[in-house]
This record gives structure tokens, sequence and C-alpha cells, in this order.
């Protein structure tokens, strides 16, 4: 080390004169009489550390979240900005991170399908936030399909949230934000302010050939968005003042309880406003006006009238705008006197199959379907209206064979009943027509080989038996079944280790997913894999006749282990149209 120290130093000193020598002839520092490669490679450091200059850029001027930090994460919202596969988006904002510098509480940029977000079939790549504290076992500051491994940055900032960190504020400012899908088999993202960069480089497309649809979203902070080079869903927002034309209302509730102030009844309503030049966006309760004809002083239908008058940057219109919504007033639930059946639901026969997959849930029950049912609630004073189904208390249905009161019941403990019956479907033990599927070394790709579809009638239960091989390098080497139609639009594709998509999958709030073991934590998915080659399977298609499918499989591991996993209420299937057929992944499956 001594050695190399006197090394250095001599190299510096060498250097320096050298800098001397080229100032006093006045020159462009190392450019006079350098070498060729020497100027080659200074320009070439420089080109690669220049900004990006943006070009098709245009103003998109609005504020997202609240200038006084009040915004809690998934709260506010920026537009949607769709970018389409080969293309590239840049936009500008001003980014305000909150002035407790805690680190997370700053920008965090969704990528998503290009499906509204909460609406049917919306799913999320990830999300990738300015942030990043270096620590591999607390990095945070990104999620879902958006690996760490891909990430760098210029600034790492404390993970502890107890832990004020004054670089937080580095994140301040003017960012330019890059999401590059213009790069055959690459995708990027950049954040850049200048003071701090943090890019995502990954070595392969995400979404191929799909739209993608990105929206920024603040956590306890603030933004400025400036512009963009793609025109966002609602259109473009200049610096420009704008004046209100029309407005929806969203979130109106369809009755509120007599006695309530209207103001409290209506704060979770919003308003989507079109201003002019087609720029949307939407406005909350505290910036809306609300009146009821009539008066809300009695119980029965009212119309709820609301006034809005702001312009795009927040100034007095010059003309308010108007929208209405009916609502009802009633009584309290403790003047309530009688609560009946009007109308019967649609359904009231159900199916279901108990394998031993589910033989362990104790809790097991079948979702009660609604539809078609109406109650009439009566009150004192002899005031009658349709009650509320979502303000019940329900019972559970039972996945057993025969009839079972679903009872119903109000705030005020008032009772009501409907009876249902279940039938534990027909079991049919099917052959497929193929011997095998795959290779025997387990080298087929995925999605290249499948049977041939099977048809499910409503109402029945399937049974495939097969022998499932893996190459044992992943966990989704192993057997994968799909649910479609004849015409092959898929309701869901299920593997082996309680994982799955699909159009009846994906945002499922009824899905059951799970089995034993299916925890993380404790478990040892190197010795499953092992034990899932050669495993025997006993595989459960049930076609529920309500526009829902269960999945049910009983593996027994070569390791002595009995493998359970379920996938229950899979939305979006036709009765008439259940197919299942099986494909290969790094697996091979005999018959």
């Amino acid at each position: 080390m001594k050695h190399l120290n006197k090394i250095a130093s001599a190299f510096c000193a060498a250097a320096l004169g050298m800098l001397a020598l080229t100032s006093c002839e006045g020159g462009d520092l190392y450019k006079v009489n350098a070498p060729d490669w020497v100027a080659a490679k200074v320009d070439s450091i420089a080109e690669a550390n220049k900004p990006e200059e943006l070009v098709g850029m245009m103003d998109d001027y609005y504020t997202i979240g609240a200038t006084d930090y009040s915004n809690g994460f998934w709260t506010a919202f920026s537009k949607y900005y769709v970018i389409p596969d080969g293309t590239k988006w840049n936009a500008e904002v001003n980014v305000y991170p909150n002035p407790d510098n805690v680190y997370y509480k700053n920008v965090a940029l969704i990528v998503a399908n290009d499906v509204d977000r909460g609406g049917d079939g919306y799913a999320e790549y990830g999300a990738y936030r300015y942030d990043a504290t270096g620590d591999s076992i607390k990095w945070n500051s990104q999620w879902g399909k958006l690996w760490f491994k891909y990430t760098t940055s210029t600034q790492s900032l404390s993970p502890d949230a107890d832990s004020k960190d004054p670089n937080a504020q580095k994140l301040a400012g003017k960012m330019t934000l890059t999401v590059d899908r213009s790069k055959e088999g690459e995708f990027i993202i950049r954040m850049d302010n200048g003071s701090v960069v943090k890019t995502y480089n990954q070595p392969y497309e995400l979404g191929s050939g799909e739209n993608i649809r990105c929206f920024l979203v603040v956590d306890g902070s603030y933004l400025q968005f400036l512009t963009t080079n793609i025109v966002p869903i609602g259109g473009c927002t200049s610096k420009e003042d704008k004046q209100p034309l029309s407005m929806v209302l969203n979130n109106v509730p369809s009755e509120i309880q007599q006695g309530i102030d209207l103001a409290e009844a209506m704060k979770n309503v919003t308003a989507t406003v079109t201003y002019e030049q087609d720029v949307v966006k939407d406005v909350t309760a505290d910036q809306l006006v609300f009146n009821s004809i009539p008066d809300i002083s009695d119980p029965g239908k009212k119309t709820l009238v609301v006034m809005y008058a702001k312009t795009t940057n927040g100034a007095a219109a010059n003309k308010p705008i108007m929208a209405s919504a009916e609502f009802e007033v009633v009584p309290p639930a403790d003047k309530m006197t009688s609560l009946v059946v009007k109308t019967a639901p649609k359904r009231t026969s159900y199916y279901y199959y108990n394998s031993a997959a589910v033989s362990d849930i104790l809790d097991r029950t079948i979702l009660f379907d609604r539809e078609g049912l109406e109650l009439t609630a009566t009150y004192e004073g002899g005031y009658t209206t349709s009650y509320n189904l979502d303000s019940l208390e329900y019972s559970t249905i039972k996945p057993q064979a025969g009839t079972q009161a679903v009872t119903m019941k109000a705030k005020n403990g008032k009772t009501v009943s409907v009876n249902v019956t279940l039938t534990e479907t027909p079991l049919k033990l099917h052959k497929m027509a193929e011997k095998d599927l795959g290779t025997e070394d387990c080298t087929a790709g995925w999605w290249t080989v499948f049977t041939q579809d099977v048809k499910v009638p409503a109402g029945e239960t399937y049974q495939v038996d097969f022998t499932n091989y893996g190459s044992m390098a992943g966990n989704w080497n192993n057997f994968v079944v799909i649910l479609r139609n004849a015409n092959l639009q898929e309701y869901a594709v299920l593997r082996a280790d309680y994982y799955g998509w699909g159009a009846g999958y994906d945002g499922n709030a009824d899905l059951l997913v799970g089995g034993y073991p299916k925890d993380w934590e404790g478990w040892n998915w190197d010795e499953w894999r092992v034990a899932m080659n050669g495993a025997k399977v006993s595989l459960y298609i049930t076609n529920l006749d309500n526009g829902k499918a269960n999945v049910q499989a009983v593996i027994k591991g070569t390791d002595g282990n009995t493998y359970k996993l379920y996938y229950l209420n899979i939305k979006t299937v036709d009765p008439g149209d259940l197919n299942f057929s099986f494909t290969c992944d790094g697996s091979y499956l005999v018959f």
C-alpha cells in the first residue's frame, strides 16, 4: 500500500503539471494538442452524462395531492398515460417531498395494464418510487414485477421511518420521468432531477405487444405536473386557466339516515368535471356545494343538487355548473317495525364439490347470490321502502347437501330468511385423450404444448389423474391448467404453486387460493420442487353453474407428503362454455 500511495502521488503531480501547461497556452483544457483517443473519450463521457433532450413536450399543468401534505398513500393520483409498445413517455414534474424527511414520502410511478384503476381486469406490473434505501432487506421502494436487481440510484436514504434523513429533500425539485419501451428486449424507467438519478433497466420487455398505463401517486407529499410527450386520458391541461363546462357525480349514496347532516352524508362524493378544451379531472366533496330538494328533515326520495364554481387553476369560475342525483332519506334503524322479503333471489339452488383438498377448511362457505332479492322495511309512522342489502349481515351457506336458511339481520336486529338448496355435483373421472404432454426431459417451453380442450357441463365436476414431472428449476416448472371457452378466451390460468391470472382471477375479491402448505414463511420450496418431480395428482374442475368455477388438487409427493391446492370462485365463467386444458412449462405430464 505504501508503494501504491507513492505511485499515485507521482501520477497526480504529473497530471497537475500537464494541466498547468495547457492552461498557460490558453487553450481548451484536455483538448489542445491532446491525442485523438483522449478527446474522443472525453466527448463520449460528456455525451453519456448529458440529459436527454426532450422533444414533443406539451403543457399538462395540474397539482396532485394537497399542498399541506395531507394526502396519504393511494388517495391522490395523476391522470392516466397510455404507453404503446415501442414508444417512450417523457414527463416533467415538480416533486414536493414531505418536510418530515421520511424516506418514502415522495412520488411513486405505478405501471399497470390498460384498464382503469380498480376496474374489471385491472392489474399492476408494479410500483416504482423515487427513493432508495440501498438495503436489500428493507428496500421497499419498488414492488410487484419490478425487481430490485435492475435498479440503481445515486442517493441512498435511511430505511428507518423514525430516523429522519435530510437527504430526502434532495428528491425535491423538477424531476424528469422517462418510461422507455422503445428498445427491443429492454424496459427502462428513469427519474432524474439533476441531483438524484434512479434508473430501472430490465433486460427484457414488459407487456410485449400490449399497451401499458402509467400514473403517479403521492404519499404525504404533492406534485405539480408540468409537461408530457403523450396526451393523457382526459387531455392535457395547459397553464392557461379553463372554465368548467359540465360534471358527472360519483359515489352518491343511495340512501342516508334521517337526522344526519347533508355535508357529512355526502363527504365521499366526487365529481368528474369537464373544462374547456376537453380537459377532465376529478374534484372532491370539499370543492362542491350540496343542496337537497326537498330538504332532508323528513324521510323519502330526494334530489341532490350539486354546484361547482372553480377553474382548472382554482380561481372563481365565470359561471357555476350543476349536476343532480337521486337518493333517499330513511328513518333511523331503531324505528323499523318490520322487514320482509318482497322478491326472492333468482338463485336458490347451489352446487359444490368437496375434495380432500378443501377438507381442512373448517370455515369454508358458499357465496350467497343476491341478484333479484328485494326486501321491504316498514318504519314507525307507516313509512315503507326497499331496504339496502349492503347494510345487512348474512348467515353463511355451508358446502353440504340439503336445504339451508340464509338469515339476513338488519342493524336494529330485525331478521328475515330465505331458503337455498345445496347439491353436491356428480363426479366424472375423465381420461385425457393424450397419453402424455411435453417431453420426458422437461424441456418443453412455456405455452408451446397443450392437451385438447375438455368441456365441463354445468353442475358437474371432472376429475383428471396424472403424474407430474418438473425440471425443479422453478416453482412454476410443473403442471398448468387453463380454464377457457371454446374460442380460447381464458377465464384463468392456474399453476401448481398457488399462482394464477386471467379475467376471472385478477381483481377477484371473492377468489380463495390456498391449500397446504401455502405460506412461504417456514416453507422449503426447494424440497417441494423435488417432491413434485414424479408426484401423483388428482385434479378436480367444478362448473358451479352460476358464472363461477372451482379447481382443486390433491398431490401425493415423492417425499411421502400429501399437498393440497385449491382455487375457488373463479369468475367470468360461461356455465355453458367451460373448458379446461393442460400446458407445460419445463415440465412433463403423464395421463
